[in-house]
């Protein structure tokens, strides 16, 4: 194996897994320390940087970081009562957004106008990132958004006992007040007409806006208490819908079925059931959306394909089902009907939550813009987000169909390097690498400026508001959030991924203290060989190839030092016991490139 090169500022970024696996790639130990420090302002800002909505996504993030979290994989089940679970990263990243003070005066002001001007169609996550990446540099950016409120589906679609408006105007309000923003309630109707304008540039943010529906016998018959998820939850959120019936079914397994369920209980449903076709494990929705819904008393059928709409005088009556299980045939699933009798639910009203997909009828396809046909969808660069037209750029659920929050402020930010290079003349598909800041943590022979005890705490449940009183207010906010001393507890089971050990080959004597004192047997010293060769005979196989295997040579004796960045609990004990200081600590910030 070559030696590994670890100026390479990917290198370790990839091993602080949660920052890896975030598309924003938020630094998320450096924020969890300063949480633990009490300095929330500080931490808050951190997020904002790059992640733009910490309040936001503090309550909804999808939380691709926790799977990645080291500590769900490290963890000796024998210590933990078989508890094996990772940092709860995305609410830690909301006591930042609770308990911070005033931050205004740290955000920052726009420049003196550049004369460019950038249209944004919509005004949701990604066309607000571009926003905030844009303004400071001085483009003038117009968001325009045909509802009165900037926010898009994290206003429209996002149950307000999920997400209080008020962090939302808050959160919006941090980026319309940096200058050279204005939102404009009005809906385009053509792209051609928009680019007619003068813009320099346009960004489409318009999101996913139409549901799936159902096209089955009775559809049309019951189309009065039939209703699509997210145009329903969006008439919920402007007041428009106020009540539902009594007897409630929700087709869908992902996330808007878990807000469409929750809401109608909140709306006077007093039995509402969620319907799938799938397996409860094989759903969509998020582990914690599911577990919400089920803790108030909202049942999942699993197992279960819609089959008609029961309507009997004009009146929804109820709908049947085809029970079903699954077959695989080279790794395919198949639904195959069980052969039992068909079932049949009553209900007063039908949510469809079965998905969503984009809609461009105001997108001309002779303007020079290339589509897909498979999907009638936009052809997007995946890494500048720039379309077949180099002036027009896509993000967020636009670009690519439904994803979530975090991915559409990666490609809002995506994009505005994109922008920005481009009304540079500069080629937009050469990317500005991240800022990486390296410091040793060393502050004595065996003292580190961060704290490196490994707490055995399982993870600590977030409170819940009680449950008649929030099935009783549809405002009423059901997570309360960690107060400072759950946070705090919570924040000490981070591993601080971001500290790496750094390895200074001539200065060690390869007396194997390191290897003797290691806990997790993830140091070897041993000739090198293959890769596939070398992690096998490691003196604790390294079996995750995901992760790599830190490699140094330059030792007296001809052997490399290999150390599997797999399952290293950055604990610092190597370095503590090393006698020569050949081991250090030593932390790496990384933060990824934004437009200028």
């Amino acid at each position: 194996m070559q030696k590994t090169d670890i100026t390479n500022p990917n290198y370790f970024l990839k091993v602080v897994d949660c920052q890896w696996a975030c598309p924003a790639h938020t630094p998320v130990p450096e924020y969890i320390r300063l949480i633990a420090h009490g300095r929330y302002s500080d931490a808050y800002m951190i997020n904002w940087q790059s992640n733009v909505f910490p309040g936001i996504l503090g309550r909804t993030c999808d939380r691709p970081c926790e799977p990645a979290c080291r500590r769900g994989r490290v963890e000796d089940e024998t210590l933990t009562g078989k508890r094996t679970e990772p940092v709860a990263i995305c609410r830690l990243k909301r006591v930042a957004a609770d308990f911070k003070d005033d931050i205004t005066d740290r955000l920052p002001q726009a420049p003196e106008p550049n004369g460019r001007r950038v249209a944004c169609v919509g005004a949701g996550p990604a066309a607000l990132t571009v926003a905030r990446d844009l303004s400071v540099l001085g483009y003038a950016v117009t968001l325009f958004d045909h509802n009165p409120k900037a926010g898009g589906l994290i206003r429209t679609q996002i149950p307000k006992f999920r997400l209080p408006e008020a962090v939302i105007d808050e959160e919006v309000a941090n980026i319309t007040a940096i200058g050279t923003i204005t939102i404009e309630n009005r809906r385009i109707g053509s792209l051609a007409a928009l680019r007619a304008e003068g813009w320099d540039a346009v960004f489409v943010g318009s999101g996913a806006p139409k549901g799936r529906d159902l096209d089955l016998p009775g559809r049309a018959e019951g189309d009065a208490n039939i209703h699509l998820g997210i145009d329903w939850l969006a008439s919920v959120s402007f007041g428009h819908v106020s009540r539902i019936g009594k007897r409630v079914i929700v087709l869908g397994g992902g996330n808007t079925a878990m807000d469409c369920c929750r809401t109608a209980r909140r709306l006077g449903g007093a039995e509402v059931k969620v319907i799938v076709r799938s397996g409860f494990d094989e759903m969509k929705a998020s582990p914690w959306e599911k577990e919400d819904a089920l803790a108030e008393d909202i049942p999942i059928l699993n197992w279960h394909v819609p089959k008609a709409f029961v309507v009997e005088d004009g009146t929804l009556k109820g709908m049947t089902f085809e029970i079903v299980r699954a077959e695989y045939e080279k790794g395919r699933r198949k639904l195959v009907p069980t052969g039992e009798p068909d079932p049949f639910i009553p209900c007063d009203d039908v949510l469809v939550a079965v998905g969503q997909e984009n809609a461009f009828p105001w997108v001309e396809r002779d303007i020079g813009l290339e589509f897909d046909p498979r999907w009638d969808m936009p052809k997007v660069d995946t890494v500048t987000m720039q379309s077949s037209l180099p002036d027009v750029f896509f993000g967020g659920d636009a670009a690519f169909g439904p994803k979530n929050i975090i991915w559409a402020v990666a490609h809002g930010h995506a994009a505005a390097i994109s922008i920005h290079k481009h009304l540079e003349g500069e080629d937009v598909s050469e990317r500005p690498p991240p800022g990486v800041n390296i410091a040793s943590q060393k502050m004595g022979i065996h003292e580190w400026s961060y704290d490196n005890d490994i707490a055995l705490d399982a993870r600590f449940k977030v409170p819940h508001l009680v449950k008649d009183r929030a099935l009783g207010n549809l405002h009423a906010e059901v997570e309360l959030g960690f107060d400072p001393e759950l946070a705090w507890k919570e924040a000490q089971r981070c591993l601080n991924c971001d500290v790496q050990t750094v390895f200074e080959a001539p200065l060690c004597i390869e007396c194997d203290a390191c290897v003797d004192i290691c806990p997790m047997d993830c140091i070897t010293f041993t000739e090198n060989g293959d890769e596939a060769e070398l992690r096998a005979r490691l003196k604790a196989p390294a079996l995750n190839p995901d992760q790599p295997v830190y490699i140094a040579d330059g030792l007296d004796t001809g052997r490399v030092m290999a150390k599997d960045e797999d399952v290293c609990l950055h604990c610092g004990l190597c370095a503590e016991r090393c006698p020569t200081g050949a081991w250090d600590m030593r932390k790496y910030l990384i933060e990824t490139a934004q437009a200028g």
